[in-house]
């Protein structure tokens, strides 16, 4: 086995210093057996609500096909009233349309809104993307009903239980032996194979045409300035999907340079902490991603 190159090296010490350890896949969109840049690209991660692009390509398929009108109208309910942001969070029932309810999901990550798009396109449309693009490493337990699910079964709590108060009881030993901050437990891929998703949209290969064009614009909508899109100037556009659970704090998304040129990233980090704001861990992620992207463009300039 060669030794690692020093971009590898350096990327690594980034995760290092901010207190954790990073994974990432960095590749020019479009370019085939061009460079590349990974950093254990191969191992299973913790995809978090990075798994949403997945529910987001079977959703545009859905449209695409006729299966669903993305003006049609749905009520979200208290069953997905799960607290956080968006209409997970709402104090009442919601009525909005299949399209708002996507640009929810993947722009400020509504979890309830996700829900009621998984429940509606089916568990197997979300399969089937995993399938046709050869996702053999990436596997997922369900949508976020499942995930919360599985953390109170894991807590000792019984269906009905406040996971809040679940989780505000926990000992530190408690948490850190969840399934959901374990990839063989929970919704898991790896850094490339979330890459090559992310190819797969930005070439229409997922998708068709129309459809990819749809979820790009969707993606390109998110609000959180954190991570990714900390590591980029202005003038780089950034469409990505964040994912967090305790622990793991992940981005990945497609950066467009002034140029034109693209390139998709994935970037796992599994911190040495559980607190919940861990600033030099998100941090992180756009340094990395940065370094990453540059190192690639450097070599095709």
């Amino acid at each position: 086995m060669s030794a690692p190159t020093v971009e590898t090296t350096d990327i690594a010490e980034i995760f290092t210093q901010a207190g954790a350890v990073g994974f990432l896949h960095a590749a020019e969109i479009g370019v085939v057996d061009g460079p590349e840049v990974s950093v254990r690209a191969d191992e299973p991660v913790v995809l978090a609500s990075v798994f949403k692009i997945l529910v987001l390509t079977a959703y545009v398929r859905a449209v695409e096909s006729g299966a669903l009108d993305p003006v049609g109208r749905t009520t979200v309910t208290s069953r997905y009233r799960i607290g956080g942001v968006g209409t997970a969070g709402f104090s009442d029932d919601v009525e909005a349309s299949w399209r708002d309810l996507a640009l929810n999901m993947m722009s400020m990550s509504d979890n309830a809104a996700t829900d009621v798009i998984y429940h509606r396109v089916g568990a197997e449309a979300v399969r089937q993307v995993i399938t046709d693009l050869g996702l053999e490493g990436t596997h997922l337990v369900g949508c976020c009903e499942e995930l919360f699910d599985s953390v109170i079964a894991d807590l000792g709590g019984s269906p009905g239980s406040d996971l809040d108060e679940l989780l505000a009881g926990a000992t530190p030993e408690q948490i850190w032996s969840l399934g959901v901050l374990e990839p063989a437990r929970t919704s898991a891929s790896t850094p490339r194979e979330v890459t090559t998703l992310l190819n797969a949209l930005w070439t229409d290969t997922a998708a068709p045409a129309a459809a990819s064009a749809a979820a790009r614009e969707i993606m390109a909508q998110q609000i959180w300035p954190h991570r990714l899109s900390s590591g980029f100037p202005s003038e780089v556009k950034i469409a990505a999907k964040t994912g967090t659970v305790p622990a793991w704090r992940n981005e990945a998304g497609v950066v467009t340079y002034p140029d034109g040129r693209q390139y998709a990233v994935a970037v796992f980090t599994r911190a040495d902490s559980l607190a919940e704001r861990l600033p030099a861990v998100d941090a992180s992620i756009g340094r990395a991603a940065c370094v990453a992207v540059e190192h690639i463009r450097s070599l095709t300039l």
